[in-house]
């Protein structure tokens, strides 16, 4: 399924991951956390927001935004996981914008933002970081090469006095914000630069996006 805002997921009391990304292609990585997160911190759905495109990611070799946005759909095979263009339809470009227009709309629903290791590493390059920490829940899933490195990242330290122990995962989507888990878990090695590479997905490879 695929809306803008899918109002079926946002029933009062709602707990819902929100996984921004380029999605340059959707690949099984995306699910794997995705049911990850799901199980571990009790969600009721995964939102996939597909970016039209991230301010710290170059444009060269990007597929366009509806074959990203078809690739998110093929991919979730989820009841679940709902792929939303909400940015596009927002016109917004940072996750700090996007996320102050959900949690102003929909104050009685709880937002959670998930985010990679390697992702967890670059926070502080994000527009308005400290406003996004302030604004929902954030947990952290493990990625190959980066989980140990996030752990003790600028970020992290700078919000130790925030985060959660790994066994209080199922507290996290009612926690007020600054919340943040470091969850484990199997890690994925997939990667979207790989598969582009490997198959020539979209048109000139670029740098990885992360997830």
């Amino acid at each position: 399924m695929s809306e803008g805002m899918p109002e079926e997921t946002l029933r009062p009391g709602s707990k819902i991951g929100l996984l921004g990304g380029s999605f340059n292609p959707a690949h099984e990585g995306h699910r794997h956390i995705s049911l990850m997160c799901l199980e571990a911190l009790g969600l009721d759905c995964v939102w996939w927001m597909v970016s039209p495109g991230n301010p710290l990611k170059p444009q060269e070799g990007m597929a366009p935004f509806d074959e990203r946005l078809n690739s998110a759909r093929e991919m979730a095979r989820d009841p679940r996981i709902v792929v939303s263009d909400i940015e596009a339809r927002l016109g917004t470009r940072y996750t700090a914008d996007t996320l102050a227009a959900l949690t102003k709309r929909h104050p009685e629903v709880h937002f959670i933002w998930l985010m990679g290791a390697d992702n967890m590493l670059q926070l502080p390059q994000w527009r308005n970081w400290r406003a996004i920490a302030e604004m929902v829940p954030i947990a952290v899933y493990p990625r190959p090469g980066y989980t140990e490195k996030a752990l003790n990242s600028p970020a992290a330290t700078e919000l130790a006095q925030a985060i959660l122990n790994p066994d209080e995962a199922k507290r996290l989507p009612l926690a007020a914000p600054p919340a943040l888990i470091f969850l484990s878990g199997p890690e994925n090695p997939l990667s979207a630069t790989e598969i582009r590479e490997r198959s020539g997905w979209g048109t000139t490879p670029k740098q990885d996006d992360a997830g």
